[in-house]
């Protein structure tokens, strides 16, 4: 999930403007210089902006359920058990993603006075942003993970509760369509960007399969740095078994993506250069699983397009 609390993207916007009041706040280029190099070689942010951006974006990850190494190992484990049992190779899982077709339902939870009442051309707008990002179309070095995303339905509810996510289990089961290759996206008004199920969850409990997106977060919506779209296409990106680039933290096992470099924390803005683990690799900054700003995301790597087509062929297909 990208979860961040919208208050505190004020909050880093107002300690930007009394920076740059002071003639102190350093250019968007150098925002990885505001903190000092810990011993082990990590950013710390160092300025009032910078950790609120952190904690805005959602800090620790808590867009989606906690998962525990221990479970993490144990997904992999029935994810390759499920691909054995049905004799399917990794061509193949990615020959079935590039021939899915994946229903999207979005669900529009306005307030009783129209707040939240998103347009149709917004939801339009969403849909070909995903569609331009999961087929690598921002950046020549971008996978394309196969996957179609086509519009299927869009509903309206005028609830005050389920507009500000309240009673979510409840308003989940009680509009959710399709089966569970089926992407349901509800666009509310609440404390984070996204939240996101993830696919191996689905069997347990069905009804709540899906996405929960910030409205404003929308193509030309009201959240600065986080309006071009992107949180669905990241919180998509969960519903089809990725993890965040830094999930576990500076470890060999991370993602369980080889081609993503570890990373010991979630990224603030789009600093580049930023290397917050002392393992291989630059922090991948630009992936679509971090907690980059919308403009700083250009890819998914070749490693996430298989392990997405395993996931979805082990779970959704």
């Amino acid at each position: 999930m990208r979860s961040r609390p919208l208050a505190l993207v004020t909050a880093a916007v107002t300690a930007s403007s009394a920076l740059l009041a002071l003639g102190l706040a350093a250019p968007a280029s150098a925002r990885v210089a505001d903190g000092a190099a810990s011993p082990a070689g990590c950013v710390v942010p160092g300025s009032a902006a910078a950790a609120a951006d952190a904690a805005a974006r959602g800090g620790d990850g808590h867009d989606t359920r906690d998962i525990s190494a221990a479970e993490q190992a144990r997904i992999e484990k029935e994810v390759k058990g499920r691909l054995a049992e049905r004799d399917i190779s990794n061509q193949q899982a990615k020959a079935t993603a590039a021939a899915a077709t994946v229903p999207v339902y979005v669900h529009v939870m306005r307030s009783t006075s129209g707040a939240g009442d998103v347009t149709d051309a917004q939801v339009t707008q969403q849909v070909a942003v995903m569609n331009n990002s999961f087929a690598g179309g921002k950046s020549p070095d971008a996978a394309n993970l196969g996957f179609t995303f086509t519009l299927a339905g869009i509903d309206r509810y005028s609830n005050d509760q389920w507009h500000t996510d309240k009673q979510s289990s409840t308003y989940r089961k009680q509009t959710r369509q399709g089966g569970r290759n089926a992407l349901n996206i509800w666009l509310v008004d609440f404390d984070y960007l996204g939240i996101a199920t993830f696919p191996w969850d689905y069997a347990k409990n069905p009804g709540i399969d899906g996405i929960r997106v910030q409205y404003s977060s929308l193509p030309g919506g009201s959240a600065t740095n986080y309006n071009l779209g992107e949180t669905a296409t990241h919180e998509a990106g969960h519903w089809f078994g990725l993890y965040h680039t830094f999930q576990g933290g500076c470890t060999a096992t991370n993602d369980e993506v080889s081609d993503t470099p570890a990373q010991a924390s979630s990224t603030s803005g789009c600093p580049e250069g930023r290397d917050s683990c002392t393992l291989p690799g630059l922090d991948p900054i630009h992936n679509f699983m971090d907690y980059s700003y919308d403009s700083c995301y250009t890819m998914f790597t070749a490693g996430q397009s298989s392990r997405a087509a395993q996931m979805w062929a082990a779970y959704r297909a």
